[in-house]
């Protein structure tokens, strides 16, 4: 229990690290048609940067994770690309298959924001991704590397399924774990939408019963989970089985998916 809540700390200072980018965006998001896919790996700084626009899009996609020492989506990868190199965006709405972090962040604004252009905050990101990459140190560099101890060396038949947002620090360590599994995911945008949302689940800035925006997209996320959103929220339909705790979710998916416990 100690080793996660160290886990947890060390993931809060790498939200903060990044200035709480990643967890507000649109209630109104325009989801893709087809959906989007990235390879990539959580503990990469400039994947970070597209996963926080995503969070501001508000929209989902399937995640490949991609670890140094991994082969299944790493080799997968450069035969659709050419090149190993991370993030890798295809989006099949517009036939586009790109590298560069700030290319995939103008297409993502280009094609699925509401003004078609590139807010000025997320236009000109530095060369080196100091905030990100100290996110990356301060979180114990988890989600970089491929975990040795897997078991399952093929793919689950069908995606597992996790309701976050890019800053949440109880996500992030799901997503971590599911990175070092090799472990494909659609990861459905939870976003903050409004100051009510602020805050973990129990503890919001607005007391009482939680209530979504009406009409906004976690008005649809509250029908999937029940009474109130709590996030990490993990779904794994090769199983039936359904968690949301960040502790019970990493406990299942070693359980489940390697020889570690």
């Amino acid at each position: 229990m100690l080793k996660h809540q160290i886990k947890v700390a060390q993931s809060l200072l790498s939200s903060l690290a990044a200035g709480g980018r990643g967890t507000s965006g649109t209630p109104h998001p325009i989801q893709p048609d087809k959906i989007l896919k990235l390879y990539e790996f959580e503990g990469s700084p400039f994947c970070r940067r597209v996963r926080e626009v995503l969070t501001t899009l508000n929209i989902d996609y399937e995640v490949y994770p991609c670890p140094k020492g991994g082969q299944r989506y790493r080799n997968e990868m450069k035969k659709l690309g050419g090149k190993t190199q991370f993030p890798f965006l295809v989006d099949d709405n517009t036939g586009d298959q790109l590298y560069e972090s700030q290319q995939i962040i103008h297409h993502l604004f280009k094609h699925y924001g509401h003004s078609g252009q590139t807010p000025k905050k997320y236009s000109h990101y530095p060369k080196i991704p100091v905030a990100a990459l100290a996110g990356t140190i301060i979180n114990g560099a988890r989600g970089v590397w491929v975990n040795q101890a897997i078991l399952q060396r093929e793919a689950p038949q069908q995606l597992l399924e996790l309701w976050g947002f890019e800053a949440s620090p109880f996500t992030r360590i799901v997503r971590a774990e599911l990175t070092e599994l090799e472990l494909p995911y659609t990861f459905h945008n939870a976003a903050k939408e409004r100051w009510q949302d602020q805050g973990p689940a129990v503890l919001r800035l607005k007391p009482g019963k939680y209530t979504p925006l009406p009409g906004g997209k976690r008005e649809q996320v509250l029908k999937v989970m029940g009474d109130n959103i709590q996030v990490p929220y993990l779904v794994d339909p090769n199983t039936g089985v359904k968690l949301f705790e960040s502790a019970e979710i990493v406990k299942y998916l070693k359980q489940q998916y390697s020889n570690m416990v």
